[in-house]
């Protein structure tokens, strides 16, 4: 697991249909950093929820857990991860300070169901050790339309080549030494580091652990086409082969993660 939102929606669901404690979601997301900073976007979602604004308070996501259990009610389908880039801002609000904020930092989390008046949460770090997370009044947006965990496990097995022929290309044609298998261990384990919930469905844990994997490649290749002497043809090659993969890897977390919250909240019922 590579974002903070994503940790949040897999263990606040998980929570929500009491698969898991609330000490249990603290501890994941301390994973993440030691403290968490928690604050109302404007003086009015501040009001409904009761949280600080201007300035956010360290409240140890507490605060966060007690706001999605409000916006969610009883139905923990009302979690949505996104994960916007410029030119794929799918399942975003239209234009708001939500959406600014989310793609300016390429993850959040929404909570409430479509056409009612949610929330939404948008992790910014801090520095090492604190993690800020801003609380949006929004209006839920229609869901988009994700991959069937099926396609996700394809795209993964499809990337997870792709990803390796992009490496190769990178050790290739470049100049300088670049020791990619001490890269890759190290954010294999970086990757890893972050637990998922013991109730996540296998085949979604699996498509999870496989995009965490091909993530992990891509990152390395796209750090060794900066440490070694590419030419401007040979960046914007490697550029070009690692843009689909990146997509395709936030594609199947998205469908990994959105099957995690539909499957907690069948159990909720």
């Amino acid at each position: 697991m590579v974002s903070p939102s994503a940790s949040l929606t897999m263990w606040a669901s998980a929570w929500l249909a009491g698969n898991c404690a609330p000490d249990d979601v603290l501890d994941a997301m301390q994973e993440w950093a030691p403290m968490h900073l928690v604050g109302a976007a404007d003086p009015v979602i501040a009001h409904r929820t009761g949280l600080p604004w201007p300035d956010a308070r360290d409240a140890e996501t507490m605060s966060a857990l007690k706001t999605v259990r409000e916006a969610a009610g009883h139905d923990g389908s009302a979690l949505r991860l996104v994960l916007p880039v410029p030119g794929d801002v799918r399942g975003l609000p239209p234009a708001g300070p939500f959406t600014a904020a989310a793609i300016t930092t390429g993850e959040g989390l929404l909570v409430g169901n479509p056409g009612t008046e949610g929330v939404g949460l948008v992790p910014v770090r801090s520095g090492p050790d604190v993690l800020c997370w801003t609380i949006f009044g929004v209006d839920i947006p229609p869901r988009a339309e994700e991959l069937g965990l099926g396609e996700a496990e394809f795209a993964m097995r499809t990337a997870m080549r792709d990803a390796a022929d992009a490496m190769a290309a990178v050790q290739r044609v470049g100049t300088t030494e670049f020791d990619p298998r001490a890269a890759l261990e190290e954010q294999f384990a970086e990757n890893a580091r972050h637990k998922l919930p013991d109730a996540v469905p296998t085949r979604a844990l699996r498509i999870l652990e496989s995009a965490d994997r091909v993530d992990a490649i891509l990152a390395v290749a796209q750090r060794g086409s900066t440490a070694t002497a590419l030419t401007a043809a040979g960046a914007d090659n490697i550029d070009g082969l690692l843009r689909p993969l990146y997509a395709a890897v936030r594609s199947a977390r998205l469908a990994a993660i959105e099957s995690c919250v539909r499957t907690a909240t069948r159990e909720l019922g």
